[in-house]
């Protein structure tokens, strides 16, 4: 009888592309959904703040408890490669930990059931043998690991090392051989996706990837996400909004705009370029503007974050995410004098209510227009309405769109169609479709 599999993927998309290459090495085994009828388990956590951590253990006990008794529970990934003695102590429940290292060898662990750490961090390659999810015509590229940043809240560097980038060669054949498989939107994505190729002696890697990309048979939509400010060049920005294939879509979390508090958070600019390259950005037509915030970093008075409310409420950013910041250990600020911490829970609410308002003015702005959509399914809101993403917006991340009209035609998910935007329901755009596209 064939083993059956039961993999859970916490945290962001970098770990899901990792959790694809375990996937796809063991294919030998039937993925299941239920996790209380797998032979093996596998957990790969994330560790990045106090809530992120707090889900991974929640998770790892909530399989144990309804896991066959002959099963093996395996916990990969970052949580996991941070606090490798502790978990191993502390979690007698796990057969199996491994890091962020053994991605690859995740058939030869379970077949030992030996936790094993390996001293190098894995990088997927063009060779992986990578099983993707989710969706038949959109993937993610990771196209480097670690970071060379300080950020002063940031622990990642701790356990994924410094910017380590594929070959521009590499990344074009993953692609290559996705679109040949008939995926023909693509997600660019890592730690410091403005930095890549940098540790190879290139200094746009970025803009070498985008005209590499674009000449990939098949490929109809690209976006980058997780850009840096400071190695962000206005030659970039130009490069994604002049490019044939590449959506006018900037994801650059800025954090903070005050000019002392990015000091504090070692971010190496200040509210002088992150504005420039904001402005030159937004100027793009048709421009898609993601963002992200931290509130309550050691140092913030009441000053600098009323500065930021204001700033977030007005520039006009489409989508901007909000963390309460978290204080993790091996990071620069973890000394600092703390806020308290209902302080930063009530700056993150606020600031969380002015992300709300930034997200309806930015899908208001779309009510009337035409927009080409990609069709993801049956919607959650109601069987009889169809959920859908414009191209241009990220997936998972920037909403769904939900089509209440058909106009009769014969609808397939992934396929991609014209589209007119009616009314906003809440948080949700309605769209009347109106040809193939």
């Amino acid at each position: 009888m064939q083993k059956r599999l039961h993999l859970i993927s916490l945290g962001c998309t970098k770990n899901l592309v990792d959790s694809e290459v375990m996937l796809g090495r063991l294919r030998d085994y039937s993925i299941i959904d239920d996790p209380a009828q797998a032979d093996v388990i596998i957990v790969n956590t994330c560790g990045f703040i106090d809530a992120a951590k707090e889900e991974s253990i929640q998770t790892i006990l909530r399989i144990h408890e309804i896991r066959k008794k002959d099963s093996i529970l395996v916990v990969s990934g970052c949580l996991s490669e941070r606090y490798r003695e502790e978990l191993a102590a502390e979690l007698p429940e796990v057969d199996i930990f491994t890091g962020v290292g053994d991605y690859e060898r995740i058939d030869a662990l379970i077949a030992s059931r030996q936790s094993t750490f390996s001293p190098e961090v894995y990088l997927v390659n063009e060779y992986s043998p990578r099983l993707v999810t989710g969706s038949n015509y959109h993937a993610y590229i990771k196209i480097a690991e670690g970071c060379n940043q300080q950020c002063s809240f940031c622990a990642i560097p701790s356990f994924k090392g410094k910017l380590h980038s594929r070959t521009l060669e590499s990344i074009v054949k993953e692609v290559s051989r996705l679109a040949e498989a008939g995926y023909y939107d693509f997600s660019f994505i890592s730690q410091d996706s403005s930095s890549y190729g940098r540790d190879l002696g290139m200094q746009e890697g970025l803009v070498a990837l985008i005209r590499a990309v674009e000449k990939i048979e098949g490929v109809r939509s690209a976006r980058i996400l997780y850009l840096y400010p400071s190695t962000t060049s206005f030659e970039l920005i130009d490069a994604i909004a002049d490019s044939p294939v590449f959506q006018t879509y900037y994801d650059m979390p800025i954090q903070h705009i005050d000019d002392r508090i990015l000091k504090i958070m070692k971010r190496g600019f200040g509210e002088e370029r992150t504005v420039a390259l904001l402005e030159h950005m937004r100027s793009k037509p048709g421009a898609f503007l993601r963002t992200s915030v931290i509130a309550g970093h050691p140092g913030e008075d009441e000053t600098a974050f009323d500065r930021l409310c204001d700033f977030m409420a007005h520039f006009g950013f489409d989508r901007f995410n909000v963390f309460a910041y978290s204080n993790e250990e091996t990071t620069a600020a973890y000394a600092m004098p703390q806020l308290p911490e209902e302080t930063i829970a009530e700056r993150a609410e606020r600031l969380g209510k002015i992300a709300e308002e930034a997200t309806k003015r930015s899908l208001d702005r779309m009510i009337g227009n035409e927009t080409t959509l990609v069709i993801d399914g049956e919607s959650d809101e109601h069987a009889y309405l169809l959920s859908a993403r414009p191209l241009a917006w990220a997936p998972e991340i920037d909403g769904e769109v939900l089509v209440n009209d058909t106009a009769d035609l014969n609808v397939s998910v992934g396929k991609t169609y014209r589209a007119r935007i009616t009314e906003r329901a809440g948080d949700k755009l309605l769209a009347t479709l109106i040809c193939e596209a």
